[in-house]
Order: C-alpha cells, then structure tokens, then sequence
C-alpha cells in the first residue's frame, strides 16, 4: 500500500504561516507538470475567486529559450495556497504577476521556487497583496541560481498593503546564488496607504474613499500588466477589491 503523505508542520519553512487546517482536507496536493518546450512561448492566467478553499502546485519546466508568462489573481474570504516551481535552461524567460486580496479571516498564500539551471536565463517575480480584516497575506520564494548558470538576471518585487491593524503580511524573499556574473535583486514592503498622498489628492477635490480605492488599484495593476487578457482580469481585480471594502 503506497504511504500517504502527511500534512506538513509549521517546522517546515515552506508552511510556517499556511493555515494548515484548510490545508488538511485538500492534503495530498498532485503537482501539475507544465513544460514549455524550446523558443515556445506559453501563457497561463489563474483566477480564485474565493468561493472555496484552494491548494495547487505548479511543477514549470522551459526548455532552451522557452518564455513563460503566469499571471494570479487571489481574491475572497477563504483560504488559498499556490505554489510554483519553475526550471529555467539557457536563455528561457519566466514571469510571474500575482495579486492578493484576502478578506475576513484567510489566508491567501504564495510560494516560489524558481531555479536558474543553466546561462543567462531570466525571471521576474511582481507581487501585490492587500490584506483586511484579519487576513493573512503570503509570499515565501526564492531564486536559486545553480553552479555555471553565468548570466542570470533574477528580480522579486514584493509588496503588501494592510488595509486594518488587525490584517497581517508575511513575505519571504530569498536569493540562493551559486554562479559568478549574475544580476540578482529584491524588495520588500509591508505598509499602510500613503497619507501624504492621500492628503495630496484629496488637496484636489478627490473625496477620500475614491482616493484610497484610485490608489489600491494602481498597487494591484502592477502585478497583473501584460497578461494576455489584462482588461479582463484588471476588472476582475477591481471588483475584488470593492468586496473587500
């Protein structure tokens, strides 16, 4: 009889904020194998609209070349959890916008792992997450770069905006690198809107509530421009956060 795996604790790094107790009847997670062959160029737009809890892996392999474009929007009032493994050979090009929005009491999680195998090979990591209530909001990745993979360019652009005290961000951005000639980078920022610019704009007859709303939807773009169909999901970003104010 083959073993069951078993739910993993928060000992292991990977799950040291996931709500483990919407993860428990989702448990055992099968990855779902994507492979992009050689100078193919892939898309692929993923949409919760928190109507029940969800767990997915993602196993992403590209070939010499290959391009890879993964666009996530995370939105409502019940737990989720996506985790990405993707593989670069030489010259092959990931990129990975994903916005959260995570109301009531979820938990709204990221996970990446994205490891340069090989020579100048390229990835980019935008994420935007707003929290409320007293969400959670996650993001643990991390870029590996392998023994002889020169010529990397890697980037992690991480940020979170807390809507109420009571809302919390975690986010975990890391850099594993273990070639010479490479171009590697991260940021992190966790905060509140810019009262300054609120301040600003309210200065020019804007009322405070349009405002924030003008401000939270520009953050959440960020993550989500240059999708296939970046109208549609821009629409549905924005009708996520109206619920979640």
């Amino acid at each position: 009889m083959a073993e069951i795996a078993t739910l993993p604790t928060r000992r292991d790094e990977d799950f040291r904020y996931a709500d483990l107790e919407a993860l428990a009847p989702l448990w055992p997670i099968a990855p779902e194998r994507i492979v992009v062959p050689a100078w193919d160029h892939a898309r692929l737009a993923i949409v919760h609209d928190g109507g029940a809890a969800s767990a997915r892996t993602l196993d992403i392999e590209l070939g010499e070349g290959a391009r890879f474009d993964l666009h996530v929007l995370s939105a409502g009032h019940h737990s989720v959890r996506l985790a990405v493994n993707a593989t670069l050979q030489t010259g092959s090009q990931f990129h990975l916008g994903a916005a959260q929005l995570a109301g009531g009491t979820a938990t709204t999680e990221l996970v990446t792992r994205v490891t340069h195998a090989a020579p100048d090979a390229v990835s980019r990591q935008v994420v935007r997450s707003v929290a409320a209530g007293q969400a959670t909001a996650n993001y643990l990745g991390k870029v590996l770069v392998e023994k002889g993979a020169d010529g990397t360019d890697g980037e992690q652009s991480v940020r979170a905006m807390l809507l109420d005290r009571t809302a919390t961000a975690n986010a975990r951005p890391e850099l594993e690198i273990h070639a010479d000639d490479v171009k590697c980078a991260h940021g992190c920022a966790v905060g509140e809107l810019d009262a300054q610019a609120l301040f600003y704009m309210a200065q020019r007859g804007l009322p405070l509530e349009m405002a924030k709303r003008l401000m939270l939807q520009a953050f959440l773009a960020e993550a989500l421009a240059g999708a296939e169909d970046e109208a549609a999901l821009q629409d549905q970003a924005r009708a996520a956060l109206e619920a979640l104010l």
